[in-house]
């Protein structure tokens, strides 16, 4: 057999409550700090052509070349996860956000900063790493209120680390920013490796180097032609090339994953219902809980004068976003709750409400600090509820053999979503505008369709969750572990 079935006699075996907490608190400190890696550069980005010495249009690489890494490498390294050690892989990512932060820490010129923020990107399978071994280490009627509070990680860390940012740049060097979340990451690596132990679940086998070239082609492809599209032209031959290369990759790529032994992405889970359903909805969530980080930190700081900004600092939008996180960590014990109730699905389509209900709140009120405070907060709810379900609805139909890979093709497809929204977005702001001394800004109404559009895609990921089956009682995976000796067996012969 090719393949070793992943139910070690020892699986059944689940962590002790002390030791538990321990690796929760561990690992959700972990996805804390990664996720901080996708606000940390936030407050500097209008000075960086200054700081750089480069244009605006490449220091915009900055960003980019985090995007572009982290979604390469999450499916990646969520497979890896699943054959050679997740903790392994979490170590190894940890390891390359410390390295990246100390290359943008002695940064000076372009070249090492894109280089460095490209290391920082390549950590972002944590997340899904960590809920992975969650599964593997905690007894199911922790799992629901575990995961949930690592997946609201990711939320948290980006709510915390813009006004934490913000303050940094503005009292001393740019350059302490890198060099403390690389300390952050050095921390991370200690703990993790102090407290988490190695799952003894591992699929082994071969890894599927050429469908890793083909998804990461893929990928990169279709990402550069959504996220520069906006610069090059939506109709400039650039952009279509790269769409229409993007489509030829994937289309190559699904057809040889679907016919090799140890793909690197199992295709034929992925077409399960409670996958396929979930993953949409979360292209869905993903690009309805962007909007707001695009509409709101621009609402708080275009000027008064236009009579719809509030001519706030940087500072002051990170101190109005940072209460969102906070209830994100809250609403993930409540969406636990709801989850060991009624099932992960009735919290996804529960979440998908309470975000479309936040944009539809922005839309009335965004005349004062305290609107978008309470209209952060909400959305911040809802995004706790969804992010808790996703994982448990995905767990729930792969077997744990595949939990890795599956939730990082699951953060993957938010991760596109996000990509969308900023797309979409940027057009719609760029063409709804208004004339202030001589600029054209984004107008009131603008950014009105914007926040339609985010409360749109939300209603759409819950018409979506609706197509979810309902999952079967018992524990995570059941039915496709069930299914796992069926299908090992197949590929033997």
């Amino acid at each position: 057999m090719s393949h070793a079935l992943a139910r070690p006699a020892d699986a059944g075996r689940k962590t002790a409550a002390p030791k538990a907490n321990a690796v929760v608190a561990v690992l959700a400190l972990a996805g804390i700090v990664v996720s901080l890696m996708q606000t940390l550069v936030i407050p500097i980005v209008p000075e960086l052509p200054k700081l750089l010495d480069a244009s605006a249009s490449d220091t915009a690489w900055a960003v980019t070349a985090t995007l572009l890494a982290a979604a390469v490498a999450t499916p990646v390294v969520g497979r890896l996860g699943d054959m050679y050690g997740k903790r392994r892989m979490l170590l190894a990512s940890i390891a390359l956000l410390v390295s990246g932060s100390v290359v943008c820490a002695l940064a000076d010129s372009l070249v090492p900063m894109i280089v460095g923020r490209t290391l920082q990107g390549l950590a972002a399978a944590v997340v899904p790493l960590g809920i992975s071994i969650l599964r593997d280490e905690l007894p199911a009627d922790r799992l629901a209120g575990s995961t949930a509070l690592m997946s609201a990680s990711l939320g948290v860390g980006g709510a915390l680390g813009l006004p934490a940012a913000a303050f940094i740049a503005d009292n001393w060097d740019w350059h302490l920013l890198f060099w403390t979340s690389a300390a952050l990451g050095v921390l991370s690596f200690l703990l993790v490796l102090a407290v988490v132990p190695e799952s003894k679940a591992r699929t082994g086998g071969r890894f599927d180097l050429l469908g890793s070239l083909g998804l990461s082609a893929g990928l990169v492809t279709l990402l550069l032609a959504v996220s520069k599209g906006a610069d090059w032209g939506w109709t400039s031959a650039t952009t279509l090339g790269l769409g229409g290369a993007a489509v030829v990759i994937l289309l190559a790529w699904g057809r040889w994953e679907l016919k090799a032994r140890q793909p690197l992405v199992d295709l034929r889970t992925t077409a399960r219902p409670q996958v396929l359903f979930t993953n949409l909805a979360s292209v869905a969530l993903g690009f309805s809980m962007f909007a707001m980080s695009l509409v709101l930190p621009q609402l708080l700081q275009l000027p008064a004068q236009t009579g719809y900004g509030l001519g706030r600092s940087m500072l002051t939008v990170g101190l109005v976003l940072a209460p969102q996180g906070l209830v994100m960590m809250a609403m993930s014990a409540v969406s636990a709750t709801v989850t060991k109730a009624r099932g992960p699905k009735v919290t996804l389509m529960i979440g998908s409400l309470i975000v479309a209900a936040g944009y539809g709140l922005n839309i009335v009120l965004m005349s004062e600090v305290w609107h978008l405070i309470l209209v952060s907060c909400v959305i911040g709810a809802g995004v706790g509820f969804t992010y808790g379900a996703l994982p448990a609805l995905i767990m729930g139909a792969v077997p744990e053999s595949e939990t890795a890979a599956a939730n990082s093709l699951n953060t993957l497809m938010r991760s596109l979503g996000t990509s969308f929204a900023s797309a979409i977005a940027g057009v719609v702001l760029a063409q709804m505008t208004t004339d202030f001394g001589g600029y054209a800004l984004p107008s009131e109404n603008g950014f009105k369709v914007v926040m339609a559009i985010g409360a749109g895609a939300a209603l759409l990921a819950f018409t979506v969750a609706t197509f979810i089956p309902k999952q079967r009682t018992g524990t995570p995976g059941r039915a496709a572990e069930e299914e796992e000796p069926r299908r090992a067996v197949v590929e033997a012969r």
